[in-house]
């Protein structure tokens, strides 16, 4: 992979409501820093990431600017405001970058490996478009609106999507702006990519990736995060 190719969004524009907070999850702190924060300082610490544009809520995007200035976070292009939907919000970090190749990544995983974020890059150049992905554990179940079992998928075909996915960006662009002519709304990047016929590889993520949603995730996130500085990884 060539150093200094790549370009990174990280979306944090979202407010969620899950965590029962009364500030957006991304802002609440990790170890005396804001989980965002953290996040950015993976991108930031990666010789192969020459640019990373940050969407946030169109309030925060002040305090934002001067977290990239105190931490130190040289590699942040632009703070965005995001848009209506993630969507929107992607495309406007796409927008904000120049790099052939870019990655999206959720703000609120800060636990992200640097071997990891190789891996998915590695395969996406190899197939056009990645995401990281893990093996499900747990039996999965499909259920009806009246909550009763209609299906059991195979479990040997299901993976759980992560972040960073990464794709040429020309080709995630013009995915962005097809869904936007034909009103589409997906859940990750890599729908819209899959929806205008290009095949989307998975490169194997890691369990420790979690996104911060609830409550219940900031002592785990302090568990991984302690585990892997005492382990000096990246």
């Amino acid at each position: 992979m060539n150093n200094a190719a790549w370009g990174v969004v990280v979306v944090a524009a979202g407010r969620g409501t899950r965590m029962g907070s009364a500030q957006s999850k991304q802002y609440l702190l990790l170890r005396d820093k804001p989980i965002l924060v953290h996040t950015l300082e993976r991108f930031e610490q990666m010789e192969e990431v020459a640019e990373v544009a940050l969407v946030v809520g169109e309030k925060d995007v002040s305090r934002c600017q001067s977290w990239v200035s105190d931490y130190g976070l040289s590699k942040v292009k632009a703070v965005v405001a995001g848009g209506k939907e993630r969507q929107d919000s992607v495309y406007r970090g796409l927008q904000a970058l120049d790099s052939e190749w870019v990655m999206v990544h959720d703000g609120v995983r800060p636990l992200v490996t640097a071997e990891a974020v190789r891996r998915c890059c590695k395969v996406a150049r190899e197939a056009g478009a990645a995401v990281l992905a893990v093996p499900v554990k747990d039996t999965i179940k499909q259920v009806n609106e009246e909550g009763v079992i209609i299906a059991t998928p195979d479990r040997r075909s299901l993976w759980a999507i992560q972040t960073p996915q990464a794709f040429r960006r020309a080709l995630l662009m013009e995915a962005h702006e097809r869904a936007l002519a034909d009103g589409f709304l997906g859940t990750d990047d890599a729908m819209a990519v899959e929806r205008i016929g290009v095949k989307v590889a998975v490169a194997e993520g890691d369990y420790t990736n979690i996104k911060i949603t609830t409550p219940e995730d900031l002592p785990l996130a302090e568990f991984w995060l302690a585990r892997h500085d005492a382990a000096g990884g990246e």
